[in-house]
């Protein structure tokens, strides 16, 4: 009996595997944009402090030497970036509500970045459906 013998992959692709981890990494970070609209939360406060978005990012930083050159980098690196920019907002809406002229300001940022989000998330996750490559920049 002979062992089936997969064919290598092509340069630039990832393996199927890596592409339902990345489907993986877009529920967690929708769940938690769910439960911040649902829930009694903010939409950038489930998305930075909940447990499903802190194991997205683990998943992210572990698992991204195996998609280092193909089409799902873009898609790691949007994600990444997504946490750690909704963290940098948070810090600034924090440092605007310590002041009482900035709690206003810091309330619009609260929800500006929080769409914005949400938007990152679901751009993110049609490009991944449609296997698409994001961009880099």
């Amino acid at each position: 009996m002979s062992n089936p013998v997969t064919a290598p992959l092509q340069a630039g692709q990832p393996s199927e595997n890596m592409v339902t981890v990345t489907h993986l990494i877009y529920a967690l970070h929708a769940f938690a944009v769910f439960t911040g609209v649902v829930g009694s939360a903010t939409i950038i406060g489930s998305f930075v402090a909940s447990l499903p978005s802190i194991a997205a990012i683990i998943l992210n930083y572990w698992n991204q030497a195996a998609v280092r050159g193909t089409w799902l980098e873009s898609h790691f690196r949007w994600q990444i970036r997504t946490f750690w920019f909704a963290v940098l907002w948070i810090a600034v809406a924090v440092l605007l509500a310590l002041t009482v002229i900035g709690i206003p300001f810091a309330l619009l940022l609260i929800g500006v970045a929080g769409l914005w989000v949400l938007y990152r998330v679901v751009r993110g996750w049609l490009a991944l459906i449609g296997r698409r490559a994001l961009p880099m920049d």
